[in-house]
């Protein structure tokens, strides 16, 4: 059997290994029309920010290393023009000699990744305007910022790539910008969680420009003006453009291959092609997110390695191993905070149609008596017919990512927040409280959904009506330093011998700080005959965040 890969990288890469190790004596040969065949593409804003300093750990396997482990035959600098899916031929240019020769294959995989965008934006090829995508990408940034001693950055896209070339750059001494076409960092999350890495990137001094699209470049002394849509300009020695990426999809376009909706390679759940001869794995593949149910595309690098294994295993056993799709779990450290979601957001959920609560809580990173405890911010959707668990998101310290992973394996095997609740940890004063986050997050999830928790949201005050009254449970101190609106203040230790003070008529809506205290006084008032109460998710602390990031005077 003679297999051909095209595209190295993740994907790719991790086919051909696994087809070797599957079949000893398959002819495999790897296209690859850039110069490395494997590197660890998460890592290249890293090396810039001089983090890691080897750049040699960047490549995971060299064409050398690849030949002499798997004995594969693998063709850097050589890029596949067309596929003949009739003869079962690929043609193949060398791009060092100039060579074009064609090749067949009994089997064709396609990893031909994504391409970053680089819209047509006046002034867009002026010098010192930069993408990031792959190693000789990042040596040209590496040596500009050398050779130009660049002071200031502005990046363009406030993604995860975005975002992290933010923080390598600000480690080395720049003066960073970030503009977001979007109204928020970091599209894939919901807005309140995106409101906590703002304010944290704000006070790190990096100038965060959301709600702003650039229109053009130009030239200004040793440096560019950076055009935005508001008629302002930013100056900059160098410009990352990260503004998203797109699968590439040229080849499969002209073997006839079936594009989905998403513009993506639609491949079944075999990750075979329209082509039965033909797979595809990687960033440019189009497949069902197991949680909507509707097509996407994921530029993750850990689906793509997985899909290198599943998709070798049907090339040589037959289509025997199905793909479950991608829940598109994704972190990020952002200077001292990790933010991280799996699932699908609530203004996702919306969009699809698909009914779900969201419930947001606040906890601690470990056991509270233990030394340097740190907030970590949950928030979750679930569904309100049997508490499925759609998304979660994450925003803390320390031991925030081990929280988004335990909710990301409930998510992909459809648990539950009854499955949150349960969730048994290993628990020590240093790692977690007997209590971990993810249960308190299941606990107060399941109180909203067993109606013991009625709960209201940061951008829901309109609600409160003129015959209703809304209650702040904080101490007396807490209410002297920022309150909402109008709100009585009512101890949450008071509260029984303040009934009085409680009309029994309208609807009362409670806040404390976090959530806690504001649930106790629920549970006290509904239990004492009012039954229109509800409590802030998420509490004061939230609603502040995020009406502060959105601009409204508090």
């Amino acid at each position: 059997m003679k297999y051909i890969i095209i595209g190295g990288v993740a994907g790719g890469a991790s086919t051909a290994a696994r087809l070797r190790r599957l079949d000893e004596h398959a002819e495999i040969i790897i296209f690859e029309k850039g110069e490395h065949i494997s590197y660890a593409n998460c890592g290249l804003p890293y090396y810039i920010g001089q983090v890691i300093k080897d750049r040699n750990k960047l490549l995971v396997q060299t064409a050398a290393s690849f030949r002499q482990r798997f004995q594969i035959d693998v063709r850097v600098l050589s890029e596949v023009t067309a596929i003949n899916s009739a003869y079962k031929t690929v043609t193949a240019k060398n791009l060092v000699t100039g060579e074009v020769y064609d090749e067949h294959y009994d089997k064709l995989v396609l990893s031909p990744g994504a391409e970053p965008l680089r819209p047509p934006l006046p002034g867009i090829t002026t010098a010192g305007i930069f993408t990031l995508r792959n190693v000789t990408d990042t040596d040209y940034i590496k040596a500009y910022i050398i050779e130009k001693r660049t002071k200031r950055a502005v990046i363009i896209g406030a993604g995860f790539i975005g975002l992290e070339m933010a923080e390598n750059l600000h480690a080395i001494g720049m003066e960073v910008a970030v503009v977001e076409m979007a109204p928020q960092i970091l599209t894939p999350l919901d807005f309140p969680i995106a409101a906590l890495i703002q304010q944290h990137i704000r006070a790190k001094g990096v100038n965060l420009v959301l709600n702003t699209a650039v229109s053009g470049f130009e030239s200004e002394g040793t440096g560019l003006a950076v055009l935005l849509n508001t008629g302002a300009a930013l100056e900059a020695d160098i410009v990352i453009l990260s503004i998203g990426v797109k699968p590439d999809t040229r080849l499969a376009v002209m073997a006839g291959l079936k594009i989905g909706d998403t513009r993506g390679i639609k491949v079944n759940e075999f990750l075979q092609t329209s082509d039965p001869h033909i797979y595809a794995v990687g960033d440019a593949i189009e497949f069902n997110n197991p949680v909507t149910g509707l097509p996407m595309i994921t530029y993750l690098a850990g689906p793509a390695n997985k899909q290198g294994r599943i998709c070798a295993n049907n090339i040589v056993f037959g289509n025997k191993q199905t793909y479950k799709g991608a829940i598109n779990t994704a972190i990020v450290k952002v200077f001292d905070m990790t933010v991280g979601t799996s699932g699908v957001a609530s203004k996702n959920l919306k969009a699809a149609g698909i009914p779900h609560i969201v419930s947001t809580t606040s906890g601690g990173s470990h056991a509270g008596y233990y030394p340097n405890v740190e907030k970590m911010t949950i928030q979750i959707a679930f569904s309100p017919d049997n508490g499925q668990l759609l998304s979660a998101q994450v925003a803390g310290y320390d031991g925030a990512d081990k929280r988004l992973d335990i909710l990301a394996g409930i998510i992909k095997h459809n648990g539950t927040i009854e499955d949150m609740a349960e969730f048994e940890h290993a628990y020590a004063p240093p790692y977690s409280s007997a209590k971990d986050p993810v249960n308190m997050a299941g606990f107060v999830a399941e109180n909203i959904l067993t109606e013991k928790l009625n709960v209201f949201y940061w951008d829901e005050l309109a609600k409160i009506g003129d015959g209703d009254l809304l209650i702040d449970v904080r101490s007396a101190a807490e209410y002297q330093e920022g309150r909402i609106g109008n709100a009585i203040n009512i101890p949450i230790d008071e509260i029984r011998g303040r009934l009085d003070e409680i009309p029994t008529t309208g609807t009362l809506f409670i806040y404390c700080e976090a959530g806690l205290r504001g649930y106790l006084a629920q549970r006290i008032l509904k239990q004492r005959g009012y039954d229109h109460v509800y409590n802030l998710s998420g509490g004061y602390s939230l609603w502040h965040t995020c009406n502060d990031e959105k601009g409204i005077t508090i």
